[in-house]
């Protein structure tokens, strides 16, 4: 792992530098993302690969992984780069905050993706490391599919109903998002336990689902997006806000008056 890390690291700029200049065309920010999803993709890859450890431990977390990054990353690639009609408005936001010093603040961005994306291989990484896999692996991998499958099918519940013209301005309550206001992003934080689990005893795992929180709290997901989506909803947000969940999927509040 440490002789190829060089490698990686060289591999991840390229890739971000090569996305900002395409977005310097496109003025898409989006792209940002899914270059990190398939950045970790290729980290988790290459760990596996290079990685001390039993063969079995490495394959089925190595897969876990990466399928998890890929399917991300196919996802963001269709909703939010090909299929899109306008660039993410957090990324709009910020574009109008920089002014005329987007472009080199975005090179900046974009390259911190790719720290960003070793950050989360590192606890993948980490759980491929050890002996032959014990019975908490079966825990694990039941996590991985609740919430991957859970991340999926938010996904696209969210996805049918931006594309439908009679919801244009209205709030998504359909299916999970009754429950949560960002369960895409609840399942998502719950997938890093998975790794937790398939290694009991390795404390670095935890960094994947601590990092994850701060992020969605702290960073770029539930505050921006919940500003965002205030300023193009209005006191329809505020209603759900009110009666919804932010987080853990939850049966809702009754909405007074």
């Amino acid at each position: 792992m440490t002789v190829a890390l060089p490698w990686m690291i060289g591999v991840a700029a390229l890739v971000m530098v090569s996305l900002w200049g395409i977005q310097l065309r496109t003025r898409d920010a989006a792209t940002a993302d899914v270059g990190w999803a398939f950045l970790v993709a290729g980290g988790v890859l290459t760990a596996a690969v290079v990685t001390e450890g039993d063969l079995l431990r490495r394959v089925v977390v190595g897969a876990m992984g990466a399928a998890w990054a890929l399917r991300l990353a196919i996802f963001l690639l269709r909703d939010r780069v090909l299929h899109a009609t306008e660039e993410d408005g957090r990324y709009r936001a910020l574009r109008e905050h920089w002014g005329e010093r987007a472009g080199r603040n975005f090179l900046g961005f974009y390259l911190a993706q790719a720290v960003v994306a070793g950050l989360f291989v590192l606890p993948i990484a980490v759980a491929m490391q050890g002996g032959p896999l014990t019975w908490s692996t079966a825990v694990a991998i039941g996590v991985w599919l609740v919430s991957v499958g859970g991340e999926t099918i938010a996904d696209r519940q969210l996805a049918r109903f931006r594309a439908d013209p009679a919801t244009r301005g209205q709030v998504c309550r359909d299916g999970l998002w009754r429950y949560s206001r960002h369960p895409n992003y609840f399942f998502e934080w719950l997938h890093w336990w998975a790794y937790v689990l398939v290694a009991p005893g390795q404390w670095l795992t935890l960094l994947g689902p601590a990092a994850m929180l701060l992020f969605l709290f702290r960073v770029t997901g539930i505050p921006y997006t919940e500003q965002q989506a205030l300023r193009s909803r209005g006191d329809r947000y505020r209603a759900y806000q009110r009666s919804t969940s932010a987080f853990i999927p939850w049966p809702p509040r009754p909405e007074q008056g």
